[in-house]
Order: structure tokens, then C-alpha cells, then sequence
């Protein structure tokens, strides 16, 4: 999975580090929406967001989802799916202290998936901050930070001509251990 990332990014695929993450009310209603995948490693899939969002209630309530990157150009697909986790908050405040100081005002300024009733309120609100932090450096709210997919079960698919594609499944275990299948197209 690792390698395929990087092999979009170097065939400077533009949003080659979007994801698409999948989560579920408490009722089961799902929802989907894109988000940047900001790290992989052996603990999992790392994204960054507003934990009072739609996705950070839902995550709360239900602390599963699943995660889709496609890259058209190379016809690759990966699909995540399994637990997710709050990522540690010294994690989120390395991570926040690199963003860009305007994303960092905006995680300030946004009630993330509430109503706007005018985009003038946005823009005041963002001067506000602004000010606010003016001089000085920016921390991470409070209400922001990361989640971590950890995979439960991992799909690889590459598109192959008349549709006969290639997909992999691995799945782990219930001691860690994966098992690998091969799929119909």
C-alpha cells in the first residue's frame, strides 16, 4: 500500500494523498467524505480533522470506518477497513505545528459540518482569529486532531485489460497474523 502511494505521488498524481473515508451513525446511516491521508505506518492510516464534524461524531459513536484511495491514472485502487483511534494529542500537536498558519487559523474559525448562514460570518470570524494570534504562534485547538484507521482488512486492485483486474485481499487474524485472498474481478 505504502508503495503504491508513493508511486502516485512520483507520478505527481494531483490529490494522489486523498482518501475517502466511510463512516456510520449509531443507527447505521453512512456517510462518506475526502480527507488527506497524513501518515502510514505499522499502526495505520493517519487523517486529521475536527473531532466535533459530522465524521468526528460519527466516529465517536462508532469508532469503525473505511477508507478508499483511487488513482485513475495507474487503475489502482486501495480499500481499508477496521478500528479507529484518536491519534495521541502529542502526535496531533506536531503534526498541527507544520500545517500552514492560514489552515491552523482556519481549524480556529470553523465549525466544521454546522450551517453558515453567511459566508461574511466565516470571513469575520477568520479576521477575528487572526487577531487573536497575531504575533505569535498558533496552537491546535482543542477540539482538533487525528484519527487512525487501523486496518482490520486491506484491498489491493489494479486494473488489468477486459475488466479482468487483479484484487488482494489481506485480512488479520484474531493473533495479528494475515491471511491473503485473491478475489474475482
Amino acid at each position: 500500500m505504502a508503495a503504491w502511494i508513493e508511486e502516485a505521488r512520483a507520478a505527481d498524481i494531483l490529490g494522489y494523498d486523498t482518501a475517502y473515508v466511510a463512516t456510520a451513525t449509531p443507527g447505521g446511516r453512512p456517510s462518506v467524505r475526502a480527507v488527506l491521508l497524513r501518515a502510514l505506518d505499522d499502526r495505520g492510516l493517519v487523517f486529521y480533522t475536527d473531532r466535533r464534524s459530522r465524521k468526528g461524531l460519527e466516529l465517536a459513536a462508532n469508532a469503525r470506518a473505511a477508507l478508499v484511495m483511487h488513482w485513475a491514472a495507474l487503475e489502482r485502487q486501495v480499500r481499508v477497513e477496521g478500528p479507529v483511534t484518536m491519534v495521541a494529542a502529542a502526535e496531533s500537536d506536531a503534526y498541527f505545528a507544520q500545517r500552514r498558519r492560514g489552515h491552523q487559523l482556519g481549524a480556529w474559525t470553523s465549525n466544521q459540518s454546522e450551517v453558515l448562514a453567511d459566508r461574511r460570518d466565516l470571513e469575520r470570524r477568520y479576521e477575528e482569529v487572526r487577531r487573536r494570534f497575531e504575533g505569535g504562534d498558533v496552537p491546535r485547538p482543542p477540539y482538533w486532531g487525528g484519527y487512525r484507521i487501523e486496518p482490520e482488512e486491506v484491498e489491493l486492485w489494479q486494473g488489468r485489460p477486459d475488466r479482468l483486474h487483479d484484487r488482494v485481499r489481506w485480512r488479520r487474524n484474531d493473533v495479528g497474523s494475515w491471511t491473503a485472498d485473491r478475489l474475482w474481478p
